[in-house]
């Protein structure tokens, strides 16, 4: 694989549609192996049964896994209702009781500490019911059990029900459209090992994406080194002055300088010269 080539894929983003089986780890480890990287990191732990979308921050890019891991996901899934009850009864508990914030107490096997916390529910949608079967979308805040949510939907509804079914179809700003299963990735990686790097290189997504997630800066081709070398970003250094309405209200903005991504940078407003101290540096 030749070194420039190299050098993009670790900084870059695959997003993987996770089978049923492996667990994120255990995919995450693959993909690490097969592109030859000292280290990758997921966005977001999916259960071995779940699949979906399981975007992967490849080499240098996983120093911005905190960027990416808390934001909003999308779930498709199946529940089993334990006794029948009717369509409208049960979108209308969904609808008083578990849509907006509500509390949940995370299940007995997770890595989080078990106590309650609040999560938000952007949507609960109703696709279609067979029987006890009910297909649904839930759109949520980053860290929302989708399990424990149809199990405390069962309570509520005093039926019981459990997930049969779940699927991840947005992670951040990541959807299944641009997910690739294993047997391509692996077909891909074996090609770009060979020197044929095109089908990687369709599947790879920049660093740089961080824009669609935070601001973004570009500063003065003199400055980048400076930057990267951990200098803190004064506003002499912006190629453009009117950039400055980037920082206004926001705990991050993405530095860029020659189209490549810097870092993170966090808005500072303890010195009218300085804008923004490092957070995060890529390079």
């Amino acid at each position: 694989m030749k070194k420039d080539f190299f050098d993009k894929i670790n900084r870059g983003i695959v997003i993987v549609d996770k089978p049923s089986g492996p667990t994120s780890f255990q995919v995450t480890s693959y993909v690490k192996k097969q592109l030859g990287l000292n280290k990758c990191a997921h966005a977001g732990t999916l259960d071995p049964a779940v699949t979906g979308v399981l975007p992967i921050l490849l080499g240098r890019a996983s120093r911005l896994l905190g960027y990416f891991i808390h934001r909003d996901k999308e779930y498709v899934g199946i529940m089993h209702l334990h006794e029948n009850i009717h369509k409208k009864e049960l979108e209308k508990t969904i609808k008083s009781k578990f849509i907006g914030k509500i509390k949940q107490l995370p299940p007995r096997k997770s890595r989080v500490k078990r106590e309650e916390r609040e999560r938000k529910i952007y949507s609960f949608e109703i696709l279609e019911k067979k029987g006890r079967d009910v297909l649904f979308r839930v759109k949520c805040e980053a860290g929302t059990y989708i399990r424990k949510l149809i199990h405390d939907l069962g309570q509520e509804l005093e039926v019981g029900a459990h997930m049969l079914e779940l699927r991840r179809t947005k992670a951040s700003i990541f959807t299944e459209d641009e997910a690739i299963n294993l047997y391509d990735f692996t077909k891909a990686a074996d090609e770009a090992r060979k020197g044929n790097t095109e089908k990687i290189k369709k599947i790879l997504k920049p660093i740089e994406v961080i824009k669609e997630i935070m601001p973004a800066v570009e500063v003065k081709e003199k400055a980048v080194q400076k930057l990267k070398h951990g200098s803190p970003l004064f506003l002499n250094m912006l190629k453009n002055n009117k950039q400055i309405k980037s920082f206004k209200n926001q705990d991050f903005i993405a530095v860029m300088g020659k189209e490549k991504l810097i870092g993170v940078f966090q808005p500072f407003s303890g010195q009218k010269e300085m804008t923004a101290k490092p957070k995060t540096i890529l390079v």
